[in-house]
C-alpha cells in the first residue's frame, strides 16, 4: 500500500510494539498469514476462514496455532509468501515474551487503579488484555460471514457495514480482497474508511509514499 524510509520503518515497528502491548503481533508471522488468507480465501488452506469452524473460538484457536508456528519458526511459508516484510529480532523477542505481555497487563491494571471512577470500569480490562485477538476475531469472522458484497471475489468476503469506525475500515473485507494493495478500503460513495485520510495526510507530509493504484 505504501513505502517509507528505513528510519520510519523502525519507528513504526517500535510504536506497533508499544501500542499493541499485551496483544503484540509479530509482523513477519502476521504478514505470512495475511498473504495466505488472500491467496486461499475461504478455502481449507485459509488460516482463518469462519466457514470451516463451528464457532469463532475454534477459528481463533486454529489461527493462534498457525501464528505461533511462524513466530517460533516451526513452519516455513511457501516461497510465494516469504520475504518483503520488516523484521526486528529484538522487538519480536521482547514483544512475544509472556513476561512482557503480563507486564503490560499490570500497567493496564495500575492505570485503572489510579484513574477509574467506578468499579464496573474494571470489567473493561479483558478488552485491553486481548484487544488484538478480539479485533482479529471480529474482522475474520464477521468480515467473511455477514454483510454485503460489491465485488465477486470468488470467496465469501463481505463488507459488514458501510460505516466502519470501530474497526477502522477493517470490515470492508470484500473491497479489500478485490483491491488488496489499495490504502482506501472503501469503494462506494457511501462507504467511509476513517484511516485513509490519515494515510493521505502522512503521504502529504512525506512520512509515507502511497502506492498508485490503477
Amino acid at each position: 500500500m505504501y513505502t517509507t524510509s528505513k528510519f520510519n520503518e523502525k519507528l513504526f515497528y517500535f510504536l506497533t510494539f508499544f501500542f499493541q502491548g499485551a496483544s503484540f503481533l509479530n509482523p513477519r508471522a502476521y504478514a505470512i498469514m495475511h498473504r495466505e488468507h488472500h491467496a486461499f480465501s475461504d478455502t481449507e488452506k485459509d488460516p482463518h476462514s469462519p466457514h470451516f469452524f463451528k464457532d469463532v473460538f475454534q477459528m481463533m484457536m486454529y489461527t493462534a496455532t498457525s501464528y505461533q508456528a511462524y513466530v517460533n519458526r516451526l513452519k516455513e511459508p511457501d516461497a510465494q509468501f516469504a520475504g518483503y516484510y520488516p523484521e526486528w529480532e529484538t522487538i519480536d523477542r521482547i514483544g512475544s515474551s509472556w513476561v512482557t505481555r503480563i507486564g503490560f497487563g499490570v500497567l493496564y491494571v495500575a492505570f485503572y487503579v489510579v484513574f477509574a471512577t467506578h468499579w464496573w470500569l474494571f470489567l473493561l480490562l479483558p478488552i485491553h488484555f486481548l484487544m488484538g485477538p478480539i479485533q482479529g476475531a471480529i474482522v475474520n469472522w464477521c468480515g467473511h460471514k455477514y454483510g454485503y458484497s460489491n465485488f465477486d471475489n470468488k470467496d465469501k468476503s463481505k463488507n459488514t457495514t458501510p460505516f466502519d469506525f470501530f474497526l477502522l475500515g477493517e470490515l470492508f473485507q470484500n473491497n479489500h480482497h478485490k483491491r488488496p494493495n489499495s490504502a482506501n478500503f472503501a469503494a462506494k460513495w457511501f462507504e467511509i474508511d476513517p484511516v485513509y485520510p490519515v494515510m493521505k495526510l502522512m503521504h502529504w507530509m512525506r512520512i509515507i509514499r502511497l502506492r498508485k493504484i490503477a
